[in-house]
């Protein structure tokens, strides 16, 4: 089995949840994708990690991973460890929902990005609202957004949204492929 079967095995018995439920967008759907149950999992932040590497590795000269928290923060933190044991050298960002009040101010955490190429990352995705509001902030910060990745792809236009927006949109797994 490779890792992304086992993946998609550990999705559909954990964080596949049927019902009448309302996303972040404002959408109904009847169905919820919960990945924080297998991002935070021992067992399936390792699989995230090695299928969304597998996802980008392509993409030349990439400093840093990161989004909008919280989504986002073990989706990147998998990628930046399973990219480390690979041999790539992908550190991690944190988006602020909105910039601090007190300290230094930042809204993105981590690593200095001015001038860095990266890449938005998501758990899942459905209108593609969170990973550009990430973008956006990445780029008052300097970062230069490259492309967008997620997990799991709902097919309800993130694609669109982010490709519109003049980003890259990468999916590791389309919500078709899950027992919704």
């Amino acid at each position: 089995m490779t890792d992304r079967d086992a993946l998609i095995e550990a999705i559909n018995q954990h964080a596949v949840f049927h019902g009448d439920f309302t996303l972040v967008s404002g959408k109904h759907a009847s169905y919820y994708v919960d990945l924080r149950r297998v991002s935070l999992d021992h067992r399936s932040a390792p699989l995230i990690g090695r299928v969304m590497v597998d996802l980008i590795h392509d993409i030349p000269d990439i400093f840093a991973v990161g989004g909008l928290t919280m989504g986002a923060d073990p989706i990147a933190a998998a990628i930046l460890h399973q990219g480390a044991a690979a041999g790539y050298d992908y550190n991690a960002f944190v988006v602020r929902k909105a910039p601090k009040d007190h300290g230094r101010g930042r809204q993105v955490e981590g690593p200095d990005l001015t001038g860095k190429r990266v890449i938005v990352v998501e758990d899942t995705s459905t209108t593609g609202g969170s990973p550009l509001k990430a973008a956006a902030a990445v780029e008052r910060a300097g970062g230069i957004v490259v492309a967008v990745a997620v997990v799991v792809d709902r097919h309800t236009g993130a694609k669109e949204a982010v490709e519109a927006a003049g980003y890259e949109y990468r999916a590791a797994i389309p919500v078709e492929e899950l027992d919704v």
